[in-house]
């Protein structure tokens, strides 16, 4: 196996070296074995959405077939490859949504799904227009919410009520582009449906619906997933943690959570301090139950809660071969169908607990979200009886941690800024600081770098050059998901990271008191940027491709990705991928995404590998656009 993607990280290089000593497979090991990876799909012109193919077609038009058996060239089956990425990432991020929804259709003051966030619940149900919202009974407004929530995935008229946070002219864009998103559910058909054979073969026309459905993930699915949750488990508030894998506990059962949805991971986290669990804990000789977090769920838990970040993405492997973890839990998606291969090298039990995401292998309990308290508890308890099963031989887990400031939501982010600068009473609790610092030019933009780890990229190498790069130039970043966690173990969530910060950013970081990079959630939660986005826009009013703000996935790997990367574009964002997405194989198509959407929605997508070239890059569009609101 190569060293070449670990040099980044030492934890990883360590890992990879006992993990081929006990000869447990892992990404690299299985990417190293496929080679050469297909050339064809790198470039997107390979089609199998009918049984006539697979076809492909050449990439040097002097050489080869040019078109498919049913005619479709180089510009359709790249478009149609694309928006079925769009679709696909829509669907995950929308159905989790869904599953938030539904449990908060079941809270009550007597079950385990409550409602944390009462004035959060009321608002939203101001904003949807409920009729007595501010003197309804609690659960009663939150099952009405909860259905009218419903319908926004399947509605048989009308666009989504979230699009209305959008700047005025946005929406109006939106509505003369013929993108604005209707019910969730309808998008993600509609689009798949216009990519099948026979179907939609004008790129142009499969890009304009890969953004109305891209649009559906944002300001619908993603939105209605951050807003609910919130509503159920709490506005995030900043706190302190710990991140990467030295937060393993060698004295205590370590339970990993993994996944996205937080419904089961908020019940385990209560399941872990039942004093029962702790009893059977200590029985079998541990101190007590660790329960830390991986990927979004991490995420997610971590901001609630302050649970210890055990990684991101890349290293869900690396945590079993410490060979210190009792259990790893997961939910829906980023979840590698390898590992109950790998936990078989260890004592580690792995259990899936969703149909939608049933991974062959070791243990399935099904999530009851009927009885959820009960199915957290159960799983605990795999995880606690294993404890005695521990290989001390096997046990190596890295001295390396980092302190973490996290928490950073939309309402958290206003309150924080409020202390920067003396506001009215009238303004306080708006984003106006935050567009005075931008208007005055202490901070010259803003950045949300989000995404997951590519093994095409050296991992978290990418996401820390570019934040770095960027809040050196006075340019505050956001971030989520994986991203999120490559910053906290670099240290860059931290309050002491400001020293990396330019002059205006860290004057505000100290008057803040917040780091330069604001941890603000898990992906879905990239709807609090949209969120942030818009509210500045408004303020100021303008656009949000006025704003000097963009977007960034430097080393992002799923079709969810794809999904966000099309939404922010499609609100006005241009938004900048260090892997390029697979059109390659169609110049039309790669140029339509990078200069022609210019015209539709007044922002491009942009790829650029370097990640210092990037930075660069976005430096001077931050400019550009400073310089046409005259700031």
């Amino acid at each position: 196996m190569s060293n070449e993607l670990l040099e980044f990280d030492v934890i990883a290089e360590a890992l990879m070296e006992k993990a081929s000593r006990e000869g447990a497979e892992t990404m690299w090991d299985r990417k190293k074995a496929l080679k050469t990876q297909c050339g064809f799909g790198e470039q997107g012109i390979c089609c199998r959405i009918c049984a006539m193919g697979p076809c492909r077609v050449s990439p040097n038009p002097e050489k080869g077939p040019q078109r498919g058996i049913c005619g479709a060239d180089r510009d359709t089956i790249v478009a149609r490859n694309f928006a079925r990425m769009v679709a696909a990432g829509t669907s995950a991020h929308s159905d989790h949504a869904r599953d938030i929804v539904h449990a908060m259709h079941l809270s009550s003051a007597e079950g385990p799904f409550k409602i944390r966030d009462e004035a959060k619940l009321r608002q939203i149900a101001n904003e949807w227009g409920i009729e007595g919202s501010d003197t309804k009974e609690t659960y009663e407004l939150a099952h009405e919410l909860a259905e009218m929530a419903l319908l926004e995935f399947g509605k048989p008229f009308g666009t989504l009520k979230f699009l209305k946070r959008a700047p005025k002219v946005r929406q109006e864009l939106w509505e003369r582009e013929n993108i604005a998103p209707r019910a969730i559910d309808q998008e993600v058909t509609t689009l798949l449906h216009s990519t099948h054979i026979g179907c939609a073969s004008d790129y142009e026309s499969l890009m304009r619906r890969s953004l109305r459905t891209g649009l559906s993930d944002g300001w619908g699915g993603s939105m209605i997933g951050t807003e609910f949750s919130d509503i159920m488990y709490g506005v995030p508030q900043e706190r302190a943690s710990e991140s990467n894998l030295g937060v393993l506990d060698e004295e205590s059962v370590n339970i990993v959570l993994h996944g996205h949805d937080p419904n089961l991971a908020e019940m385990v986290v209560v399941a872990s301090k039942d004093p029962e669990m702790l009893e059977i804990a200590k029985a079998n000789g541990a101190k007590g139950i660790n329960v830390v977090g991986m990927c979004c769920t991490g995420n997610e838990v971590t901001m609630r809660h302050g649970i210890k970040i055990a990684g991101n993405f890349y290293q869900q492997e690396m945590a079993v071969i410490t060979g210190a973890v009792e259990a790893v839990i997961v939910d829906v998606q980023c979840i590698f169908p390898a590992l109950p291969n790998l936990v078989d090298h260890y004592h580690t039990r792995f259990i899936s607990t969703s149909p939608k995401a049933k991974i062959a292998g070791d243990l399935y309990i099904e999530f009851d979200e009927h009885n959820p308290y009960e199915t957290a508890k159960e799983v605990v308890k795999v995880a606690v009886d294993n404890y005695k099963n521990r290989d001390a031989s096997k046990i190596e887990i890295p001295d390396l941690k980092q302190d973490t400031m996290i928490g950073y939501s939309v309402e958290t982010t206003i309150g924080c800024l409020d202390r920067v600068v003396n506001t009215q009473v009238d303004i306080e609790g708006t984003v106006k600081p935050l567009s005075d610092l931008i208007w005055a030019g202490v901070l010259r933009g803003a950045a949300g770098i989000v995404g997951c780890n590519n093994p095409k990229t050296e991992h978290d190498y990418s996401h820390v050059t570019v934040m770095k790069e960027l809040i050196k130039n006075d340019i505050i970043c956001v971030t989520t998901g994986c991203a999120a966690q490559a910053a906290a173990k670099a240290g860059l969530l931290q309050l002491e990271a400001k020293e990396l910060a330019g002059r205006g950013l860290k004057e505000a970081c100290e008057r803040a008191n917040i780091p330069p990079v604001l941890h603000m959630g898990s992906c879905v939660d990239i709807s609090r940027i949209l969120d942030i986005v818009a509210r500045v826009a408004n303020e100021r009013g303008v656009d949000i491709s006025d704003l000097p703000v963009v977007g960034v996935a430097p080393e992002w790997m799923s079709e969810k990705a794809v999904a966000i990367a099309s939404y922010c574009v499609g609100s006005g964002i241009n938004t900048y991928l260090g892997i390029v997405p697979y059109v390659d194989g169609s110049e039309n198509f790669k140029k339509l995404m990078t200069e022609g959407l210019m015209e539709t929605t007044k922002s491009v997508f942009v790829f650029e590998k370097d990640p210092v070239v990037m930075a660069d890059l976005i430096a001077d569009d931050i400019e550009e656009k400073r310089k046409n609101l005259g700031i």
